[in-house]
């Protein structure tokens, strides 16, 4: 899992460790425990919380999968998110990982079971089915760059692109064009000051929106292996090149940008500021699209929303097609007990996944659409769109970095916006908890 909120359904910016301890295992495997080799069986095992996948599949299973599934069964089973990396290891010492499930939550477990061999590298098996095609580039180089290698481990069942959502009507009445570079945003931000209209909605409660436009501006000027440099210990953030992106961000909390009291400012709220025509722009994902879809929650109205991606920043090595993107919550297959009743449900998942779970939720994935509804929502369309087009993608500022540092980063990230920190200040505080 990766970074995204959601109304109703959410999936928090970093997942967060759970604690040490064994717990006791419940059934955790539909041909209980023999794990993921039952025969005629295909289980899955996913999330409490989460019932988007398990619906999907329960679907493709009695339709474009029901071939397969009468070879190997659809046996579904779920347990709490708040132990699931525990429980997931627990099942892998055991040998007992089902056929499909959702990725490990933190990055660095994903890593253990790639590098023990415990889960399908995909690339392999997609390019024997002819199916390579049917992951997006830009789905295909998150999910790589988050598990550290150059092959796929885990397929992008939801893709959340993030950028700054504008009101169009804000900017065509005061003159302003969506901005390309960070200067021209900047001076935006300036004339929506002067004009008396906050220039961005942010939850500063919760820092990652704020943190976010620090790694952004890093991979812009710097480029996108920026934050990988500080993850393999060729650069610090307290570098002077680094520091300089926190200091831009932190200028824009100075001038007051992000309104009065940032770090009150919760989720929701930061949502509804938008929407309610309070804020002319919004950095966010495309998660959000579920409320700017929902009529009693926009009142600025559907069609006057729009989308930039973060901009370049001048003479920087970064480009703004290399789009700041998360996969939500991935999926992998187990390397045990992968048969070819296995593959074949990996095959009609692939390529029937994307456009059903479009079709029934509304969710945009990283799998190629073939059939998009005709009825699908204007801004639906233009992530869709922005997806598809993209070529390569890049993280966010934590992903990289210790579950102590993320903290320390999210934590501090408001003070940013409300001018009480400096971009020193911060960068130091992050570099040094994520050395501890």
């Amino acid at each position: 899992m990766s970074t995204a909120i959601k109304r109703g359904r959410r999936v928090m910016p970093l997942v967060a460790l759970v604690s040490a301890g064994v717990l006791a295992m419940t059934a955790c495997s539909g041909d209980g425990g023999d794990g993921a080799s039952g025969s005629g069986t295909f289980t899955y095992l996913g999330q409490n919380e989460n019932t988007t996948i398990v619906d999907t599949l329960k679907t493709l299973s009695g339709d474009q999968c029901k071939t397969e599934n009468a070879a190997a069964k659809l046996t579904p089973d779920a347990i709490p998110g708040t132990t699931w990396d525990q429980q997931l290891q627990l099942l892998a010492g055991q040998g007992g990982l089902s056929n499909f499930s959702m990725a490990a939550g933190t990055p660095s477990l994903m890593k253990q079971f790639i590098e023990g061999d415990q889960v399908k590298d995909l690339s392999t098996e997609l390019k024997d089915l002819d199916l390579e095609d049917k992951i997006l580039p830009a789905a295909a180089s998150t999910i790589k760059a988050l598990h550290g290698t150059d092959d796929l481990y885990a397929l992008p069942t939801e893709f959340n692109i993030e950028g700054f959502w504008f009101n169009k009507k804000m900017l065509e009445d005061n003159g302003i064009t969506p901005p390309e570079t960070w200067d021209e945003l900047v001076d935006a931000a300036a004339t929506f000051q002067a004009a008396g209209i906050q220039p961005f909605s942010a939850s500063g409660e919760q820092g990652w929106p704020i943190t976010r436009l620090v790694g952004n501006y890093l991979f812009r000027e710097l480029g996108p292996d920026a934050l990988q440099k500080v993850a393999d210990g060729d650069a610090k953030l307290t570098d002077p090149e680094y520091v300089k992106a926190a200091n831009e961000v932190a200028k824009l909390g100075s001038a007051g940008y992000f309104g009065d009291a940032p770090t009150s400012i919760d989720y929701d709220t930061s949502i509804n500021l938008f929407l309610t025509g309070k804020a002319a722009f919004l950095y966010m994902g495309s998660w959000a699209i579920t409320a700017f879809n929902d009529e009693a929650q926009n009142q600025i109205g559907v069609d006057n929303v729009g989308f930039v991606p973060f901009p370049d920043v001048e003479g920087g090595k970064g480009s703004s097609d290399q789009v700041p993107a998360n996969v939500g919550i991935p999926t992998m297959f187990a390397s045990n007990g992968f048969t070819d009743d296995t593959k074949a449900w990996l095959g009609c998942i692939v390529e029937n996944y994307g456009d059903t779970v479009l079709k029934d939720n509304g969710v945009v994935s990283g799998f190629k659409i073939d059939n998009p509804p005709a009825d699908l929502p204007a801004t639906t369309k233009l992530v869709q769109e922005q997806i598809e087009k993209a070529p390569s993608s890049v993280l966010w500022f934590e992903a990289l970095m210790s579950a102590q540092a993320t903290t320390v980063s999210q934590s501090n990230g408001g003070g940013l916006a409300n001018g009480s920190i400096t971009g020193e200040q911060f960068m130091k505080l992050v570099q040094d908890a994520n050395q501890g």
